[in-house]
C-alpha cells in the first residue's frame, strides 16, 4: 500500500490526517483517472455515515470531483455497501464512501469503488496517489466543471434490493437491531420490518457524535443484554458503516462472523448453491470453523486478514461466499462487498425457513478458546524486522505443539498490533498472548 491508502481505503483523524485538502485532492485525482476525452463527464456516487466530520469531508470531496469535471451524485447517509450497490446498478463511473467504519467519532475515511461496485485495486489506488503527488489533476473551466446532483430515491432502491434477497419473509420473528448510531440506523430497521419482522431498535438515533459509542458490533454485550430484556428471538448488531454483522441468540450468546459464515455455508451447501462447495476465510478464523466445514465436506480457502483479500480469492476462484470473524461477510450472488444488513437478511431467512432457533443453528461449529489483545503505543511498521519478537512467537508455537496456534500482525486500519492465540484451554491461549504481547511492548514501544 502507498502513503495514502491502507487495507481499506484511506483513514485517519479527521481534519488532522484526513483533511479537507486531501479529500479535495482525491476527488480531483479520481475524476482525472476516469476522464476520457470525447466521452460524457463521469458521475461519482458519494455517500457517508453520520459522524460529525462527514459533512465537511463530503463538501471537500464534492469540490474535488466537480473541479476536475465530474458530477457528484450525493446520496447522503447510507451504508457502505449501499454506495457500492447504487454505483454498480447505475451509469456512474465510480463511487465513494466517507466513513471510518467501526472507528470512534474522531476518525474518518474514504474508500472508492469502480463502476462495477468493487473496491479499487492496489494499482488503481497507486494511480490516484501518483496524481495527488504530482498535482496533475484536471482543472476544466466554464461549463466543463461538474455539478452536485441529488437522488432522493436512492435509499429506497437500496432497501428494495436488500428485501429482495430474503428467501422467506420474517413474519413471526422478534428481533432487536443495534444500528451503532451509524449508517444502518435508518435502513436496517426498514428492511427487517418490510420483511414482516417485529423490530425493536436501539442505538438508531445518530446525532453525529454518538456513532459506535458503546454501541454496535464492537460492543456485542449491548445487543446481548437488549435481546434478553425484550424477549426477542435474535439480535442484530451493525457497525458504523453497516458492512458488518454480529448477532445474538435469544439467550444473549454472541454469534460472531465465523459462526454466521458457517451457518450460511452449511445452508448453501445443502441447497446446492455454494460454488464449488468452498468458502473463503482469513487466518483469524477459529480452528473450530475449519473442523466443522471439513465434517460437512466444504473446502476452506484461507487468506490474509482484510476483506479485500477475501474478495480477491473469491473472484479468482469463482466462489460466492466468504468472510471474516469480525462479521464482514461477502455474498457475491447479491453484492460486491461486505453488507451487514444483507448478511442479517440471509441469516434470519435461515432461522425462519428451518424453524430452528439461532442458538440451535450456531451449534454448526464448536470453537477453540481464542484470546485477542490489541497492543497500542507501538511502532507497527517495525514488526516485520523485529527478530526478538518473532523468536518469542516461535517459542509459543513450539509450546503449543500443534494443539493451538498464534497469530501476530499489525492492524491495517488502526495504530496497533494484534496478538491472537488459540489453544485447547483459555489459560493456554492467554499465556501465549501475554508472553507475545510483552515481547511486542519490550521491543516496539515508541
Amino acid at each position: 500500500m502507498g502513503a495514502i491508502f491502507g487495507t481499506d481505503g484511506t483513514r485517519g483523524r479527521a481534519n488532522e490526517e484526513l483533511t479537507p485538502e486531501l479529500a479535495l485532492s482525491l476527488g480531483r485525482a479520481l475524476v482525472t483517472l476516469l476522464h476520457t476525452e470525447g466521452e460524457r463527464r463521469p458521475t461519482v456516487v458519494i455517500g457517508r455515515d453520520p459522524r460529525w466530520s462527514g459533512e465537511m469531508l463530503e463538501a471537500a470531496l464534492v469540490a474535488g470531483v466537480t473541479s476536475a469535471g465530474g458530477d457528484a451524485l450525493c446520496v447522503g447517509v447510507l451504508p457502505t455497501p449501499g454506495v457500492a450497490h447504487l454505483t454498480a446498478n447505475s451509469t456512474a463511473a465510480a463511487g465513494a464512501m466517507i466513513s471510518a467504519s467501526h472507528n470512534p467519532v474522531g476518525d474518518n475515511g474514504i474508500k472508492f469503488f469502480g463502476a462495477d461496485g468493487y473496491k479499487l485495486t492496489d494499482d488503481e489506488e497507486a494511480a490516484l496517489e501518483a496524481i495527488v503527488a504530482e498535482r496533475s489533476a484536471r482543472r476544466p473551466m466554464g461549463t466543463d466543471i461538474g455539478r452536485r446532483l441529488a437522488d432522493p430515491a436512492a435509499i429506497a432502491r437500496y432497501i428494495e434490493h436488500l428485501a429482495s434477497t430474503a428467501a422467506v419473509d420474517l413474519a413471526g420473528l422478534r428481533i432487536v437491531v443495534d444500528g451503532a448510531n451509524g449508517a444502518a440506523s435508518n435502513v436496517a430497521p426498514q428492511v427487517y420490518r418490510h420483511l414482516g419482522a417485529d423490530v425493536v431498535t436501539i442505538n438508531c438515533r445518530p446525532d453525529g457524535a454518538n456513532i459506535n459509542d458503546h454501541a454496535g458490533s464492537t460492543h456485542p454485550e449491548v445487543i446481548a443484554a437488549a435481546v434478553v430484556e425484550h424477549g426477542a428471538d435474535a439480535g442484530i448488531s451493525h457497525d458504523g458503516d453497516a458492512d458488518r454483522l454480529i448477532a445474538s441468540t435469544h439467550e444473549g450468546a454472541e454469534v460472531d462472523g465465523d459462526v454466521i459464515l458457517a451457518i450460511l455455508a452449511r445452508e448453501m451447501h445443502h441447497q446446492g448453491t455454494l460454488n464449488h462447495d468452498t468458502v473463503v476465510t482469513t487466518v483469524m478464523t477459529n480452528l473450530g470453523f475449519k473442523r466443522s466445514m471439513e465434517e460437512l465436506g466444504i473446502e476452506v480457502v484461507e487468506t490474509k486478514v482484510g476483506d479485500r483479500y477475501v474478495l480477491e480469492a473469491m473472484r479468482e476462484r469463482g466462489l460466492n461466499l466468504g468472510g471474516e470473524q469480525s462479521g464482514h461477510l461477502i455474498d457475491l450472488d447479491h453484492a460486491t462487498t461486505g453488507d451487514g444488513v444483507l448478511s442479517a437478511v440471509r441469516l434470519l431467512s435461515v432461522v425462519r425457513s428451518t424453524g430452528a432457533s439461532l442458538k440451535e443453528l450456531a451449534t454448526v461449529m464448536g470453537r477453540l478458546p481464542q484470546v485477542l489483545v490489541n497492543v497500542r503505543g507501538v511502532a507497527r511498521e517495525r514488526l516485520p524486522a523485529a527478530d526478538p519478537v518473532w523468536e518469542v512467537v516461535r517459542g509459543e508455537e513450539a509450546r503449543l505443539d500443534g494443539r493451538g496456534r498464534v497469530l501476530l500482525r499489525p492492524s491495517g486500519t488502526e495504530p496497533l498490533i494484534r496478538v491472537m492465540a488459540e489453544a485447547e484451554t483459555e489459560a493456554d491461549a492467554q499465556r501465549a498472548v501475554d508472553t507475545i504481547a510483552d515481547a511486542v511492548r519490550d521491543h516496539l514501544t515508541v
